[in-house]
């Protein structure tokens, strides 16, 4: 194994003084990360909050619980009501949210609710009613909000009119009073069913770890490669015949090449994962879980690629093909983008990559459990062995040509 350090040695020396490894490692993968970082931070962090008005031309019962249920919304600060007189006044508030140049947010709304005129006398006889929902084309998610708030009082008086109608004897005739009495006491009577978040420690990334995960794990792909390939580029400057011709054996050269790879790619991994930690605010999670990771995929990395140069013919075209399946892979397991919200046949396709293991890995690793990491790591390993054993098979060969 001395011959294989020493080998692994000058290697590293080269890399570290031609810089593509320093570039590859770790300049373009946290430069990526800090663009990405500051592009998805503020959309991540954006609060949502809504403008609504509402006009009451009712003022009876029905309208004063609806107003009652917007200032519950209010106390939460999802939303903020004003009360307007007129309804040409809210769509003149409503369309002036669509207007970008609009001075003054008091004369806009993103959403209005129209109250019309005996809603709760109309409600309470059985007629029914109708509460209209102006929604901005500016707002369209607070419009919806509003159509939601809407439709959501409907069902509940749906479901009071329910309860009245079944506490009423057929044979008797009601009377306004006793549906008055009968209504208040379903509207007081609480859900049978509720629910309550109850749920573990969240299991994903936030945006700055995801991103600084996904172009770590991508350029070490890159970074890996040039200790793999180095055997081709051995033979295309002829200093693998000086190696052949030495007492050297075969297997010591394969595993300096690997170690070369191996250390590139946890050096890369390690300074990244500081260095976002301290610099972006990236939460990557215990650190015992996260070098199990890193241990893994990098192993796993070292594989695959080595299968690519052990079947190259030349430098040049390893180079291609490596870049090609890493790209691919990254795409596929969702280092820009997360794919396993696609569902379907793509969230089962991207298991076929470690990029994909490995950021589920760091999601698992978020619920605070060390161990919840082996599957992952498992999975990376399984990687590592089945395409490093192909890859042994064809360097031996390839060397020995």
């Amino acid at each position: 194994m001395r011959t294989a350090f020493l080998i692994a040695r000058k290697d590293l020396r080269q890399r570290l003084r031609d810089k593509s490894a320093l570039l590859y490692g770790v300049v373009a993968p946290l430069g990526l990360a800090f663009v990405f970082s500051f592009i998805f931070n503020p959309i991540q962090q954006a609060t949502f909050h809504a403008e609504y008005v509402i006009v009451d031309e009712d003022g009876g019962p029905i309208a004063e619980a609806f107003r009652e249920a917007l200032e519950s919304i209010e106390g939460e600060g999802i939303a903020t009501a004003r009360a307007l007189d007129s309804v040409s006044v809210a769509e003149e508030q409503v369309e002036a949210s669509s207007d970008v140049f609009a001075a003054d947010a008091e004369d806009s709304a993103d959403a209005a609710f129209l109250i019309p005129e005996n809603l709760s006398e109309s409600v309470l006889s059985g007629r029914g009613g109708e509460i209209t929902v102006l929604g901005a084309a500016g707002s369209p998610l607070a419009a919806e909000v509003a159509y939601s708030i809407a439709q959501g009082f409907s069902a509940e008086l749906g479901a009071i009119e329910l309860a009245v109608r079944t506490a009423m004897p057929r044979d008797e005739q009601a009377d306004p009073e006793s549906l008055g009495m009968l209504a208040e006491a379903a509207a007081r009577t609480g859900s049978p069913v509720s629910l309550e978040d109850v749920s573990a420690s969240t299991r994903q990334l936030d945006a700055t770890t995801y991103m600084a995960a996904g172009m770590s794990v991508f350029f070490l792909f890159f970074t890996v490669s040039f200790g793999v390939s180095g055997l081709l580029e051995e033979k295309r400057i002829g200093t693998m015949h000086r190696l052949l011709a030495a007492p050297i054996p075969q297997h010591s050269i394969i595993a300096g090449k690997a170690l070369t790879s191996f250390c590139l790619g946890i050096v890369s991994m390690t300074v990244l994962v500081i260095a976002t930690t301290a610099l972006l605010g990236a939460e990557w999670g215990h650190p015992l879980g996260v070098a199990a990771l890193v241990v893994a995929v990098v192993f796993s990395a070292m594989g695959i690629l080595a299968v690519v140069a052990a079947t190259a013919k030349t430098q040049d075209q390893a180079g291609n093909f490596q870049a090609i399946i890493s790209i691919a892979l990254a795409f596929l397991g969702g280092t820009f983008f997360s794919v396993s919200h696609a569902g379907g046949l793509m969230a089962r396709l991207s298991l076929l990559t470690p990029h994909a293991w490995f950021l589920r890995g760091l999601g698992d690793l978020q619920g605070g459990r060390v161990a919840d990491v082996l599957p992952s790591v498992g999975a990376l390993l399984a990687f590592g062995l089945v395409t490093g054993a192909a890859a042994w098979v064809f360097l031996d060969r390839a060397v020995s040509r």
